[in-house]
C-alpha cells in the first residue's frame, strides 16, 4: 500500500506497486491497468502523482498507452544477448531471404555523400564515383517494432543488388559465384544515442528519447569490409544481456 509517511516519494511508491503486480500476474501482460483517477481513489493520491509514475514505467517499458483506450502493460523486453551476438543479427548480405526485412526504402548513394564510408571501406584516391546501395529496413517482433536498421553495400562488388532484392531473391544467390565476398567476420561497436524525427518516426517512439545504437563492419574471409549495418534498437523493448566467465 501506499505510505504517505515515508521518506520514499509517493509516485515511486505507485511505481514500485505496479511494477510488482505485473511481476506478479495481477496485472498480465497486454491487460488494461486502472486510469489515472482510479488510481487516485485507490490510494487517495493525487492525479500529478499518479500520472508521474505511470510517465515513468511508460517510458522505461513497462507500459504503453492506446489513445482513448487507456493504459496497458507492455510485453517483456527482447533480450539482445551480448555473449552470442555475432554483428550479422541485422545483415542484408547474410540474410536467407533479405526481401523478408520490412524495407523502408531502397537507394543508390554516392560515396561524395557519405564521406564517414571512405575509412570504413577503406576507399583512397578518386573516389567521385563510388556508389553504394542503402537499404533501410525495420525488424519486429509480434507486431512491434524492436529496431530501425540502415546498411551500405559497395555496388562494385554486388552491381544488381537493388534489382536482386527487389525480385526477391536469396542471399545464396545474391552471393553466387562472389565466394571471396562472403561475409565471415564483424566488428560490432555499441552506444546510446537519442533519437531524432526521422528515427522515432520508424521506431514509432517519440524525438529525444534513447535507443541503443549498434554499428557492425562485416569483413569476408579476404578481410575485405562488404557491408556497413548501423541498427538502432529500442531500449525500452530491447534488453541487453552480458555474461563473463573467467
Amino acid at each position: 500500500m501506499i505510505n504517505k509517511y515515508s521518506n520514499v516519494p509517493l509516485y515511486s511508491q505507485l511505481k514500485q506497486l505496479i511494477i510488482d503486480k505485473i511481476e506478479s500476474g495481477d496485472y498480465p501482460v497486454e491487460s488494461r491497468i486502472p486510469s489515472e483517477q482510479e488510481f487516485c481513489e485507490l490510494y487517495g493520491i493525487s492525479r500529478p502523482t499518479v500520472r508521474q509514475a505511470i510517465s515513468e514505467l511508460t517510458n522505461n517499458g513497462y507500459l504503453y498507452k492506446e489513445k482513448g483506450k487507456g493504459t496497458f502493460v507492455a510485453k517483456p523486453k527482447s533480450k539482445v544477448d551480448i555473449k552470442n551476438y555475432n554483428g550479422f543479427t541485422d545483415s542484408i548480405l547474410d540474410s536467407h531471404d533479405p526481401s523478408q526485412h520490412d524495407i523502408i526504402s531502397l537507394h543508390t548513394v554516392r560515396i561524395n555523400d557519405m564521406p564517414h564510408l571512405k575509412d570504413i571501406f577503406g576507399i583512397q584516391g578518386p573516389s567521385a564515383n563510388v556508389e553504394f546501395a542503402e537499404i533501410k529496413y525495420v525488424t519486429s517482433e509480434s507486431k512491434s517494432v524492436l529496431s530501425y536498421n540502415t546498411s551500405y553495400i559497395p555496388l562494385a562488388l554486388f552491381p544488381d543488388l537493388l534489382e536482386d532484392i527487389k525480385d526477391r531473391k536469396p542471399s545464396y544467390d545474391i552471393l553466387k559465384g562472389k565466394y571471396p565476398l562472403i561475409p565471415v567476420r564483424s566488428k560490432s561497436t555499441l552506444e546510446i544515442v537519442y533519437t531524432d524525427q526521422k528515427d522515432a518516426q520508424y521506431l514509432q517512439i517519440q524525438p529525444g528519447l534513447p535507443v541503443i545504437r549498434i554499428a557492425n563492419i562485416l569483413y569476408s574471409k579476404s578481410g575485405q569490409t562488404v557491408e556497413y549495418v548501423i541498427s538502432k534498437y529500442r531500449a525500452d523493448k530491447c534488453q541487453l544481456v552480458f555474461e563473463h566467465n573467467k
